[in-house]
C-alpha cells in the first residue's frame, strides 16, 4: 500500500529550546520534522506499507496528488491559510477522489470555528459553556454576554495548538475583556470567542475508530494545579509550550483520570455523542470541562490532534494509547486501518 503522509512541517528547526522556537506562535499548529518523520516511520513500520513524507505547500503537493500514485493519503496538514484552512486538502482529496485518513472538509471547517461548533452541539442537546462572538473593543460584558458573570475566557474564535490564548485570556473585568479583544483582532484578524469560565476539572478524551467501532481511549486529566503560581486555571499557550517543556516537563496529566464510574460514563458518552454529531471520522481528541455543577461541558473539538512522539512531550493522544496499551506505531497504523475500511480499502 503506497501512503502519502501529508503535513505542514515547522520552518523554525534550528532551535534546541522550544520556547524559544515558539515566541512567535504562527507555525503552533504545524509539525515539527520530528514528529512528521516519526509518524512516517510507525506507518512504514507495517510490512505492507511504503509512506513517504508529501509537504503540503500546494506547489509541491498538488503535482504530486494528481499524478495518483497514493492508495491513500495520511493527512496531518493544518493549513496555511483562512478560516477553513485545515477542510482545504481534504477538499481536495475528495474532487480528486483520493482517499484521505481523518474527518471531511464540512467537519474540520466547523471544528476550527469555536462558535460554530458549540452552536451545532448546542441544538443537539450537548453542554457548552456560555459564548458570544465580538470584534468590539468598547464593549462590557453586560452588553455581550448579560447571562455570564466573571471571569471568562477570551480566545480566538479559529486558531488551534492553543495560539492566541494566552494567560491573560482569563478576563476579571470589563477594560481586561476589551484588552483581550483588541489583542486578538490585531494579532489574529478575527473575531474574540467569549466564554463564560467553568470551575472544574478539566479532562481531554481521544477517540479512535467510527460508527459503532468508535472508541474513547484512556480519559487524559490536566492538572491545573502544577503550573506555576502566576498562571492562571486554563490550559494556556504558556502551559503548553513554555511552563511545560521536554526539558523540564510538569507533572500535569494523569491518565487513566481518576474517575467515579458515573462520571466516566457521563463523559464518555458526551464526547462519543459529539464525536458522531459533527461527524468525525477515524480520530479526534476533545477537550471537556466541568461546569459549578459537576457536569461535563465540551470545550473544543480537535479532529487532527497533536501527536508528539516522545513521552516526554507530554503529547495527550498518544499519551491515553500508550495507557490503553498501544505504541506510538500501533497508535498511527490504528487511524490508518480506520481509514481503510472506510473506503473498503483491504489492509
Amino acid at each position: 500500500m503506497r501512503v502519502a503522509l501529508l503535513a505542514y512541517i515547522k520552518p523554525k528547526e534550528n532551535v534546541t529550546n522550544w520556547s524559544d522556537q515558539f515566541e512567535d506562535d504562527t507555525f503552533a499548529e504545524w509539525d515539527s520534522i520530528e514528529t512528521v518523520q516519526a509518524v512516517c516511520d510507525a506507518l512504514n513500520s507495517h510490512p505492507d506499507v511504503e509512506c513517504e513524507i508529501v509537504e503540503a505547500i500546494p506547489e509541491i503537493a498538488l503535482p504530486r496528488l494528481m499524478v495518483r500514485k497514493y492508495d491513500v493519503v495520511f493527512n496531518i496538514a493544518e493549513g496555511m491559510r483562512g478560516a477553513s484552512r485545515e477542510a482545504q486538502f481534504p477538499a481536495v482529496m475528495e474532487m480528486l477522489g483520493i482517499p484521505y485518513t481523518g474527518s471531511g472538509p464540512l467537519t474540520l471547517a466547523t471544528a476550527l470555528d469555536k462558535a460554530r461548533t458549540k452552536e451545532v452541539l448546542m441544538h443537539h442537546g450537548i453542554p457548552v459553556a456560555k459564548f458570544t462572538t465580538s470584534k468590539d473593543t468598547q464593549t462590557t460584558l453586560a452588553k455581550l454576554l448579560p447571562e455570564a458573570e466573571y471571569p471568562v475566557v477570551v480566545k480566538p474564535l479559529s486558531e488551534g495548538s492553543s495560539k492566541g490564548v494566552k494567560n491573560s485570556s482569563f478576563v476579571n473585568n470589563d477594560a481586561e475583556l476589551r484588552a483581550e479583544i483588541q489583542r486578538i483582532a490585531t494579532d489574529y484578524n478575527q473575531q474574540a470567542i467569549i466564554e463564560e469560565f467553568l470551575p472544574g476539572r478539566e479532562f481531554t478524551v481521544a477517540v479512535l475508530g467510527n460508527g459503532a467501532n468508535a472508541r474513547v481511549l484512556p480519559i487524559v486529566e490536566i492538572k491545573l494545579s502544577e503550573l506555576p503560581k502566576e498562571a492562571n486555571g486554563i490550559y494556556s499557550y504558556e502551559a503548553k509550550w513554555i511552563y511545560d517543556v521536554r526539558d523540564n516537563p510538569l507533572d500535569i496529566f494523569a491518565c487513566p483520570a481518576d474517575l467515579t464510574p458515573e462520571l466516566q460514563k457521563e463523559i464518555t458518552e458526551t464526547v462519543l455523542r459529539t464525536y458522531n454529531v459533527l461527524d468525525c471520522k477515524d480520530w479526534s481528541r476533545i477537550d471537556v470541562r466541568l461546569d459549578k455543577n459537576g457536569k461535563p461541558n465540551i470545550i473544543e473539538v480537535n479532529p487532527l490532534p497533536g501527536i508528539l512522539p516522545k513521552i516526554e512531550d507530554n503529547s495527550c493522544f498518544p499519551k491515553a494509547a500508550r495507557t490503553a496499551g498501544m505504541n506510538y506505531n500501533q497508535t498511527m497504523l490504528g487511524v490508518l486501518k480506520a481509514g481503510c475500511e472506510r473506503y473498503g480499502i483491504k489492509f
